[in-house]
């Protein structure tokens, strides 16, 4: 069936734009890998660049949906004086954390594929990416903006950016992190992650803004 044949294409490029990378994956290794032909890939994608938006639109516009809905309800139960810091970044990054353990998401491909996209250095990954994230960290941007008045909205800007940095970084995994730590530190308790990532950005967006005096002397 059609709608088989198509959702074995998003699979398989999924999978492999997770493993390889978008620059590294050609539609010929997602034909061979799907066991289906470039016709079919063409009538249902026209091309690599929208088999790729249509691979992130199915993950990441319920997660943005969410990250919505979570950061209105935050509001709404803050009222007029509006959510801390750390409940806004818990909407931003719980949705991500919790989708990575939803059941009809492999687990080894989801967290891999999103720090693919937040890593991948092309224009045509960056380009989308953008425009997918635009609305949703516009309204995120709105929220801390009140949360931290004392900030420039430049230095708001930077803390947003090196924020994905982070979430990137957790979803490529941290298996260097557990051997460092002995063990100590296991990724895989997501439980324990979350919360700890939250407390981590919300201190960084809680630091004062730079001033001429604090430049770094090296």
């Amino acid at each position: 069936m059609a709608t088989d044949t198509k959702q074995r294409i998003l699979d398989t490029a999924e999978r492999l734009f997770a493993e390889r990378g978008y620059a590294a994956t050609s539609l010929r290794h997602i034909i061979a890998a799907a066991g289906v032909n470039l016709a079919a890939v063409h009538y249902h994608f026209r091309s690599k660049q929208e088999l790729l938006k249509a691979v992130v639109a199915r993950r990441i516009e319920p997660i943005n949906r969410e990250r919505i809905r979570s950061l209105e309800a935050a509001e709404r139960e803050a009222g007029p004086e509006g959510p801390s810091v750390a409940r806004i970044l818990e909407a931003f990054l719980l949705p991500v954390f919790e989708a990575s353990r939803h059941p009809d998401f492999e687990p080894s491909v989801f967290p891999r594929l999103f720090g693919m996209l937040y890593g991948e250095s092309g224009d045509e990954v960056r380009e989308f990416f953008v425009q997918e994230m635009q609305a949703v960290a516009a309204r995120f941007f709105s929220a801390l903006s009140r949360a931290l008045p004392h900030l420039p909205e430049e230095e708001i800007y930077w803390r947003m950016f090196f924020s994905v940095g982070v979430i990137a970084h957790i979803l490529r995994g941290g298996q260097e992190l557990k051997l460092l730590s002995q063990g100590r530190c296991d990724f895989s308790r997501w439980e324990e992650l979350a919360p700890r990532a939250v407390d981590f950005l919300a201190g960084a967006f809680a630091a004062p803004a730079r001033t001429e005096s604090h430049k770094v002397h090296g």
